[in-house]
């Protein structure tokens, strides 16, 4: 788990710093939270909303993705409950809760539907936004994310109750918290809610994901934590196992990077944004 940690550090800490145009920013009234945003560009693409990782922010998560996603969309980038500039608040951490703060901002700012991208927690949160509010929902881009508890491989769940606030110290997840937020010493607080929420088994329901409107692209690395029988049961109940060009085929998509682990994929803007950009803007046949 340190060399987790330490491996995190280094990364973040020398990640490209690309600013692009000075977005437009904003909290919004979501729930008892007071939700920090910004937004940049103003593309004629459906608007588009990031969900960054656990203990993550909109730069320590998206440098390098939204000055290139932003140049044919609206990006909205948001820091959920307890991130970045948004406050914590007396109210658990849960998928539910935090995709119901999504779609409260999405009704703050007045946009009707979007697309979700969404990495790790965040990408559960999506899913979360796509099951809890269909109507919102365009589609759904999935980076390392699973839909159940035990999507994860054992080396993960039996990580998850080691991490503490100490094995984070000095880095630029703990630096980036002390700059941003508004409770500044209360890091290791911070660390032990959110990690609360993947200590305890949970499923969002095979059918209920199935069940969802809005077509995915599941993105993940050949060793990024989650089970491979995790990652295909995803794809078969949104895009199941066919051949391809025989008959139509699900709108739905699955990328798997080699030699790419979870923290890693987010080092491969280059080659995950045009896969992105291909899959919001595109279509191949009937949805599912």
């Amino acid at each position: 788990m340190k060399a987790a940690a330490l491996t995190l550090s280094v990364l973040l800490s020398t990640a490209a710093s690309a600013p692009a145009q000075k977005p437009t920013i904003g909290y919004a009234p979501v729930n008892g939270l007071r939700m920090y945003y910004e937004i940049h560009g103003n593309g004629s693409g459906e608007p588009l909303v990031l969900l960054h990782g656990s203990y993550m922010t909109i730069t320590n998560n998206w440098t390098g993705w939204i000055g290139e996603l932003s140049k044919s969309r609206k990006v909205i980038a948001v820091e959920m409950q307890g991130h970045g500039r948004t406050a914590d608040i007396n109210r658990d951490f849960s998928y539910e809760n935090l995709a119901d703060d999504i779609a409260a901002l999405l009704d703050h700012l007045k946009i009707a539907r979007a697309d979700l991208l969404g990495y790790s927690m965040g990408g559960g949160v999506a899913m979360q936004v796509a099951i809890r509010h269909p109507e919102k929902v365009r589609k759904v881009v999935s980076i390392s994310a699973v839909f159940r508890h035990d999507g994860w491989v054992k080396e993960a769940l039996d990580m998850f109750p080691q991490l503490t606030a100490d094995m984070l110290k000095g880095s630029p997840i703990e630096t980036e918290y002390k700059k941003l937020s508004p409770t500044p010493k209360e890091f290791p607080i911070f660390v032990k809610r959110v990690i609360a929420m993947d200590l305890k088994p949970y499923d969002f329901g095979a059918d209920k994901l199935k069940g969802t409107r809005a077509p995915f692209l599941f993105i993940h690395g050949d060793a990024d934590g989650v089970r491979l029988e995790h990652i295909a049961e995803m794809f078969r109940l949104k895009g199941d196992e066919i051949f391809g060009d025989m008959r139509p085929r699900s709108e739905s998509r699955l990328a798997v990077l080699p030699n790419t682990t979870h923290i890693t994929l987010m080092e491969k803007a280059n080659v995950i944004v045009p896969m992105v950009n291909d899959f919001l803007g595109g279509c191949c046949a009937t949805s599912r």
